[in-house]
């Protein structure tokens, strides 16, 4: 009995000692299991993300030679290592932001040094109290008023980054060569190094598998317009029935085009330091995308405040709806219609072909619907009853006039940047699908788009 007892009491110990033991095993598992889902899910989102992350370490690798082989050890020593810094600090996302950085380090370092050097040398002529006093001054002068410029919005949205190189190398030359002149040979060093890691980290963003930012400008621009006509073409059929669906994906897509202003900005800051690529130019107008993206939003706004009826749990009886579904119907299908002829023609860039058509067709609904909202329709009807569906008629006149503005800022580019005439034979629902099956950017900058 004292025997089994004890057995017992062994058998009790060790559950206990698995338990302590089970616990962070398993949460350590389940950690694991996450982050290995989470890059699944990353990877697939947008496969870019991969062939940018060997696109680095090809660049380390590459770069790193310099440390490895005595013929560069014994120029560069140590300072080798200032390459691989640089591949890692400049190496981006897209060709853009890459080129940006590395300009912005290269010349911030040139600049800072030869200006560190200039100061030191000039200082080394006075006496040698006076040398610190004049030493110091310039540090503070030059530093302060480098400062004070990164607050210009131009500078800060392009250079931003290259003025606080400057400021940091111009500041460690200039108070490291007071003390010891071999900084001057190191300093030396250190610009070569920085020069070829900026150089191998461009090169290899250029020529391996480039991911070009006006690339990525061009069809996000298109999506966000994509998405809208999505949703007016499922608004017009769902809003009109008893029951729906309301987490279809077209009645949520659309939100994200009410925050892309930041992801457009950096887009077209990061396309000014790209050379020619595919159709676009050296002079392509860049910036009427800010305004196209500027009409969207506007377009977005307007759609979201339409889809606050929508997503309603109080809604207008639906005998009430039908008296103007017609109109509304052939508003938002029109509407989508011509967002869709737009965004195809964007994407595919070729001049819109039916997208003035849709648009008068939707102004004609939207003066005949107008006219009839002033007569009785509703006389014996609660007041409150009306106002919901009222609000929708409209929110729906107000979307057609912003399409047509977003028809015309696009119609703007296409004459700047001279789209092609479309084929009179071509298969515009063809087109759409097309457009529909092409996967999705927006996760391509999820990250990499603050400009440093």
């Amino acid at each position: 009995m004292e025997v089994e007892n004890q057995n017992q009491e062994k058998a009790s110990i060790m559950q206990r000692v698995k338990g302590w033991f089970k616990a962070p095993i398993d949460k350590v598992s389940s950690t694991i299991t996450g982050i290995g889902k989470e890059g699944k899910r990353l990877a697939k989102e947008d496969p870019r993300r991969v062939v940018h992350a060997f696109k680095v370490g090809l660049a380390i690798a590459a770069i790193s030679l310099l440390y490895y082989f005595d013929f560069f050890f014994d120029g560069f020593g140590v300072n080798a290592m200032w390459a691989v810094m640089t591949v890692v600090v400049v190496f981006e996302f897209s060709v853009g932001a890459t080129l940006g950085k590395g300009v912005n380090r290269a010349l911030a370092t040139l600049l800072g040094g030869a200006l560190g050097v200039g100061t030191h040398d000039l200082a080394s002529l006075t006496p040698e109290k006076a040398e610190v006093v004049l030493i110091g001054l310039s540090v503070c002068i030059i530093a302060a008023t480098a400062t004070f410029c990164r607050f210009f919005p131009k500078i800060r949205a392009r250079y931003d980054y290259g003025f606080l190189v400057f400021i940091l190398t111009f500041s460690l030359i200039s108070v490291s060569g007071y003390r010891d002149d071999v900084v001057f040979d190191m300093a030396y060093r250190r610009l070569t190094t920085i020069l070829i890691g900026g150089c191998v980290a461009i090169l290899i963003c250029i020529f391996v598998r480039p991911v070009w930012a006006g690339k990525d400008l061009h069809r996000h621009t298109a999506a966000n317009i994509e998405k809208l006509a999505c949703y007016l073409e499922a608004f017009g059929r769902v809003y009109f029935q008893e029951s729906y669906n309301k987490n279809l994906a077209p009645l949520k897509d659309f939100k994200s085009v009410l925050i892309s202003k930041g992801t457009e900005d950096s887009l077209v800051n990061f396309e000014r330091w790209e050379p020619r690529h595919g159709k676009f130019r050296y002079r392509h107008p860049w910036n009427q995308y800010l305004k196209i993206g500027s009409c969207t939003r506007e377009c977005a706004y307007k759609i979201d405040a339409l889809n606050c009826y929508l997503v309603s749990d109080v809604q207008t009886p639906l005998e009430l709806r039908t008296k103007i579904q017609d109109f509304c119907t052939k508003i938002s299908s029109e509407c989508a219609l011509a967002l869709t002829d737009v965004a195809i023609g964007l994407r595919t860039m070729t001049c819109p072909v039916a997208s003035e058509k849709h648009i008068a067709d939707a102004k004609a609904a939207g003066k005949t619907l107008k006219a009839l909202l002033k007569t009785g329709l509703w006389h014996d009807t609660e007041f409150l009853d009306i106002v919901p569906v009222v609000t929708v008629a409209s929110l729906l006149i107000e979307i057609v006039a912003c399409t047509s503005k977003i028809a015309d800022s696009v119609e703007v580019l296409a004459t700047k940047a001279k789209f092609k005439k479309p084929d009179p034979g071509m298969n515009r629902q063809a087109s759409r699908e097309k457009v529909k099956r092409s996967p999705s950017i927006e996760a391509s900058h999820s990250v990499n788009m603050v400009f440093e």
